[in-house]
C-alpha cells in the first residue's frame, strides 16, 4: 500500500470506530485531534524531549503550514497543464508539475490539474496509482534527500490528501451498498508518521464495495480491542522502514489473538514491502499489495477462500 502519505488521517473516531452518513465518513478521515488528546491525557507524563519535538511541531504549523494552506485557498491559479494525448496516462512531467503544486500549498492550482487531465479522459483510478502516487513517493525521497524541508512535505501530503478526499465522491460506485462480511481495518504500522497511501488504498475498498475503517492514531491495544468488538474480514498495515519490521510482527500477532474473525485476512504493504514482498511472510501476514488497486484485489481473494472454509 503506497504512501490516504499524509493521511488518512481517515473513519470513525481516528481509532478505526466506524460512523453512519457520509458527512461522518469524510469528517472521520481528518486528523482527530480530541481524540488524540484523550489518549495523551490518559498516557504517562510526556518527556522533556517529546515536548521539545511536539513544540517544534506546533510552531511549524502555526507559522509555516497553516498559513500557506489558508493563502492556497484564497489565491486562484489554474495553472498550465502537460498536454498530454488525450486520455494516456500521466507524464514524468506530470508528476513533477503537481509536486510542485503540493509543496507550494497551491491546492487550487492541483484541483484545477488534476480537473484538466480528467477532462481531456484520464480515469481517476489512473491519476491515483499512476500521478498521486508517485508524487507522494517523490515528496518522501526529497525529504530523505535533504532536498526539502519538514514543512514542504507536510504541506504538499495535506494537498495531495484534499485531493483524493475532493474526488472521492466521483471515484466511488453509485449503486449497491457495502455487505456485513466486506468490513476492512487499514492502518499504519507502529511508529508509522503519515498514512496518505492508505487514504488512497481505502478509496479503492470502497470502490469495490468494502466497508472502510480506519486505524490511524490508535495503539495496536487500540486496534485490538476494535477487532475484539468488531468482525473484520482482514485489516491492511502499511509500512515504510524495515526497521520496525518486528513490531509489525508483534502487531500482527496481537491482531491474530485478539480478532473476532479467527480468520482475518492480514495484507501489508508501504515501501519496505515493495522492494522484498518476502518480508510479507517473515512478519505474519497473508499477502502483500504494492498499490489500493491490488491490495483489494488480494483482499477479495482472501474473503473468497475465508467464505470457502467457513
Amino acid at each position: 500500500m503506497a504512501e490516504r502519505a499524509g493521511q488518512t488521517q481517515e473513519a470513525g473516531s481516528g481509532h478505526g470506530v466506524p460512523q453512519d452518513g457520509s458527512q461522518q465518513e469524510a469528517a472521520g478521515r481528518h486528523l482527530d485531534l480530541e481524540g488524540a488528546t484523550r489518549r495523551l491525557q490518559r498516557g504517562p507524563p510526556p518527556s522533556r524531549g517529546e515536548r521539545r519535538r511536539v513544540a517544534v511541531l506546533a510552531r511549524t504549523l502555526e507559522t509555516e503550514v497553516i498559513p500557506r494552506l489558508v493563502l492556497s485557498r484564497q489565491a486562484p491559479n489554474t495553472p498550465a497543464y502537460i498536454d498530454s494525448p488525450t486520455g494516456s496516462a500521466p507524464q514524468a512531467e506530470d508528476v513533477s508539475v503537481l509536486a510542485g503544486l503540493a509543496m507550494r500549498g497551491d491546492l487550487a492550482g492541483a484541483l484545477g490539474y488534476v480537473g484538466a487531465l480528467t477532462a481531456r479522459g484520464m480515469r481517476l483510478d489512473v491519476i491515483y496509482l499512476s500521478l498521486l502516487a508517485p508524487v507522494a513517493r517523490r515528496l518522501g525521497e526529497m525529504w530523505e534527500e535533504d532536498r526539502c524541508d519538514f514543512t514542504a512535505v507536510t504541506i504538499g501530503l495535506c494537498c495531495l490528501q484534499q485531493v483524493v478526499l475532493e474526488n472521492s465522491p466521483a471515484f466511488q460506485p453509485r449503486h449497491g451498498r457495502t455487505q456485513p462480511d466486506r468490513r476492512v481495518l487499514l492502518a499504519p504500522a507502529p511508529g508509522e508518521q503519515h498514512s496518505f497511501g492508505l487514504l488512497m488504498v481505502g478509496e479503492f475498498f470502497r470502490r469495490q464495495g468494502w466497508e472502510v475503517s480506519s486505524g490511524t492514531g490508535a495503539s495496536i491495544k487500540e486496534l485490538a480491542a476494535l477487532v475484539r468488538r468488531q468482525w473484520f474480514a482482514a485489516i491492511g498495515f502499511s509500512l515504510a522502514s524495515e526497521d520496525r519490521l518486528e513490531i509489525l510482527a508483534a502487531a500482527i500477532r496481537e491482531i491474530r489473538r485478539a480478532s473476532r474473525n479467527p480468520r482475518i485476512g492480514v495484507l501489508v504493504g508501504g515501501r519496505a514491502f515493495q522492494a522484498r514482498p518476502e518480508l510479507a511472510a517473515l512478519v505474519g501476514a497473508d499477502a502483500t499489495a504494492a498499490d489500493g488497486q491490488q491490495a483489494a484485489l488480494k483482499a477479495e481473494t482472501l474473503l473468497a477462500l475465508l467464505m470457502r472454509e467457513a
